[in-house]
């Protein structure tokens, strides 16, 4: 069987292109509201170039999904059991909070999809993302339990980070029209951690 031969830089140029445009557009117009038309524009192709690359709409924004995903799960992946259990959990918030103010259309695209019932990430919601997360919230479990933190419902803990953390992109327009000239990422970092470490401290 003859072996695939490697992308071109031109196709890898491409291909990360239309990823770029393709998460402009769904993370503005979500998925039923973009078109290919809208993102090959964004991305300086033509729909027959484009579609050379990605077979439909629906592929590359799986493709983008997939790639999400992963990036989502790399800040839990790093809470370390052998660590300082507050501190631990006090760098998981801030890896998420740092994520909303540096992806914010990642966090609107992910978010988009969840509303949506997540038809094309669903398997790997009750797959990957619940493994990583029984697994974490196991360690947090064990930390509660020798004394280390409050005691909290493991994956609740988890949930409310992610709501507190991601509400910062997710509701970006929200929130700047409330704090008008304020940048939220000013005071949101002392604000979330102050609330976590009352929550936490046992």
């Amino acid at each position: 069987m003859p072996q695939e031969r490697a992308p071109t830089r031109i196709q890898i140029k491409n291909r990360a292109a239309i990823l770029e445009a393709a998460l402009e557009v769904f993370s503005a117009h979500g998925f039923r509201g973009s078109t290919v038309d809208q993102i090959a524009a964004a991305a300086g192709l033509s729909k027959p170039n484009l579609l050379y690359y990605f077979a439909s709409k629906e592929t590359i924004y799986t493709a983008l999904l997939e790639r999400l995903l992963d990036t989502w799960l790399d800040p839990l992946r790093a809470l370390d059991p052998g660590g300082e259990p507050l501190e631990e959990i006090l760098a998981y918030v801030r890896r998420k909070l740092q994520m909303s103010r540096d992806l914010p259309r990642e966090s609107r695209l992910f978010a988009n999809e969840i509303v949506q019932g997540a038809p094309r990430i669903h398997a790997a919601l009750s797959g990957d993302l619940k493994v990583l997360v029984d697994e974490k919230a196991e360690v947090i479990r064990d930390w509660i339990a020798a004394g280390k933190l409050a005691p909290v419902h493991p994956h609740h803990l988890i949930f409310s980070i992610w709501s507190l953390t991601q509400h910062y992109a997710d509701f970006d327009v929200q929130v700047r029209a409330v704090l008008g000239d304020e940048d939220p990422f000013e005071a949101a970092p002392e604000f979330v951690e102050t609330v976590f470490r009352r929550l936490l401290q046992a």
